[in-house]
């Protein structure tokens, strides 16, 4: 069976991946030829099913549970099981205990042990919570290793395709670019920047709680520090807004103050594309199977979603060939 795969983020990788190990002839449409307009190369790469259910449906807390091992298997040696710190100003000691009461799969923790799990914060916060079977990987790696991984297993990469017809199956993980044409789709602005300190020294990501803008730091080695992100209900994707960035950066100097004196490496933004109710849909009409709206989840989800899409393929293909 042939498929084309529209798309070549973190969706479309992780299609073409299962398609692959179920024997399918797969081809990837990539016209940008990189990562550099896919929303996933800005991701933070958090595999935190129970941190995500403090405000997402238990849908995704179900769907992300396996992510950590289906990664693993994916491209192995680049999940880190460390687990996620979420901690809290004393004066946001509420958020704290809210984030607590919205989900489950945590510790407490008290000033001690969040100093023995992640020494640079000794003295700085005196409650946390620790999602201890939590992980995280790096999406920039990780797309890249999956792209060569599937390059070596045959998968074939175009720039542009007009003979979708000469497909058994097309799969369309556009993701952002199908704002306006799929119905119920909407853009939610995201953004990041990337510092870069030796003075800071960070085992997994943690979770800083704030009434107005509650952020997230992950490491990434080497002094690298991926500090996201805001979520605006706008499509508009131009520069960093100012506002966006103060409040990224002193999220970072009010957990650990030694962020004052890092470098700036990079700033991004992207469209995360998502439904009305923020779940991932995977449909078909005709030969044409969407999977869209995966909104903040793309690299917690993106496995899960990934065998429903292929088992839309294949159901597909079962029935067209049983009713010729």
């Amino acid at each position: 069976m042939r498929v084309l795969v529209k798309g070549a983020g973190v969706a479309g990788l992780t299609v073409a991946h299962e398609l692959r190990a179920r024997d399918a002839e797969v081809t990837v449409l990539d016209p940008y030829d990189g990562f550099l307009r896919a929303a996933s190369w800005l991701a933070g790469g958090m595999l935190a099913p129970w941190c995500e259910r403090e405000s997402a449906d238990v849908a995704v807390l179900m769907r992300g549970l396996t992510a950590a091992d289906k990664w693993e298997a994916i491209v192995p040696g680049e999940v880190r099981r460390n687990g996620t710190l979420v901690v809290a100003s004393a004066r946001d000691l509420g958020e704290l205990r809210r984030f607590a009461c919205r989900t489950t799969g945590y510790e407490w923790l008290e000033e001690p042990a969040i100093a023995a799990l992640e020494p640079s914060l000794a003295g700085r916060f005196r409650h946390g919570l620790f999602f201890r079977r939590e992980a995280h990987l790096d999406p920039r790696r990780v797309l890249t290793l999956l792209r060569t991984k599937l390059t070596v297993q045959g998968v074939t990469f175009v720039g542009e395709s007009s003979h979708e017809e000469s497909f058994d199956s097309v799969v369309d993980c556009t993701g952002a670019a199908q704002i306006g044409e799929a119905k119920e789709l909407r853009g939610v602005r995201g953004e990041m920047l990337y510092l870069k300190s030796f003075d800071v020294d960070l085992s997994r990501p943690v979770r800083l709680l704030h009434p107005r803008f509650p952020v997230y730091i992950v490491p990434r080695g080497d002094g690298l520090f991926m500090v996201g992100a805001t979520m605006i209900e706008t499509e508009f994707d131009g520069p960093i807004v100012a506002r966006s960035l103060m409040e990224l950066l002193n999220a970072a100097y009010t957990l650990f103050p030694a962020f004052a004196d890092a470098t700036i490496i990079e700033t991004g933004v992207g469209i995360r594309p998502a439904f009305p109710d923020n779940l991932p849909r995977a449909s078909h009409q005709g030969k044409v199977i969407s999977l869209n709206g995966l909104y903040r989840h793309g690299f917690l989800l993106a496995p899960a979603m990934a065998a429903e899409a292929a088992e839309l393929v294949f159901n597909q293909h079962t029935t067209g060939r049983n009713a010729s």
